[in-house]
């Protein structure tokens, strides 16, 4: 079996969401559908965004969705993100904390990686490793 995984995230604020991670981690907006391109949608739910692929970090791809109730991050699940260049990963690990929560400093560990979390301001939390 062969598949590929791709985190799906809902938003309160999908596009808002997208231009942080695509200004932390570099990237492009691939696509984006709006609920406005399906028949019998209401004219208030039209401009909201139905399926986005965003390229993040050298070509991993992200998901999102604006959601129609609340959304927030669960610690249940982290993305995780294992750079091949301390600068790099320091860079992500910074820019992702930006107006969000530092959970575990980046830094040496004794496995021999460098390691940090983070929850982003959007509730998203995040593992950066530096092999």
């Amino acid at each position: 079996m062969k598949a590929q995984l791709n985190a799906y995230i809902h938003s309160e604020d999908a596009r808002t969401q997208a231009g942080f991670y695509q200004e932390a981690l570099g990237g492009r907006i691939a696509s984006v559908t709006t609920f406005g391109q399906m028949p019998g949608i209401p004219a208030e739910s039209q401009h909201k965004v139905m399926h986005m692929a965003l390229e993040v970090a050298g070509g991993n791809v992200l998901f999102l969705s604006d959601s129609f109730g609340p959304a927030s991050g669960g610690r249940s699940l982290s993305l995780a993100l294992s750079f091949t260049q301390e600068d790099e990963a320091r860079e992500a690990f910074g820019k992702l904390a930006n107006g969000g929560t530092v959970k575990f400093p980046f830094e040496p560990q004794p496995w021999g990686a460098y390691y940090g979390e983070i929850e982003d301001k959007f509730g998203v939390h995040w593992q950066i490793v530096k092999q």
